[in-house]
């Protein structure tokens, strides 16, 4: 039996919990930082608005796949996106009143 293999294999396996220990404090250290924040969103989900867009955006094309594409020729489109939003917000404001209630 070779001692300096079982030497090496032994150093090697005591090197993983001290290689795993230093990648998660690097990542908590990243976590922590702005440069994590702008890896998970970019720059154009943070501008304002971006959100209200989105909503709009999935309204409309729900109602487009629930009805037809003739919907958007119809005079009153804007109008029902508009009332469709508005109920989402406040039912979701509605929601939020009531978890903070309890």
């Amino acid at each position: 039996m070779n001692f300096k293999n079982l030497k090496f294999v032994k150093n090697i396996k005591g090197l993983a919990p001290r290689l795993k220990w230093l990648m998660f404090s690097k990542m908590q250290n990243l976590k922590i930082g702005t440069r994590y924040i702008d890896f998970l969103i970019s720059d154009e989900n943070k501008e304002p608005g971006y959100d209200n867009r989105k909503l709009e955006s999935m309204v409309r094309e729900t109602l487009i796949q629930e009805f037809s594409p003739d919907i958007v020729k119809s005079k009153s489109y804007g109008l029902l996106v508009d009332a469709v939003v508005h109920n989402m917000k406040k039912k979701q404001l509605g929601e939020d009143a009531k978890v903070e209630i309890d």
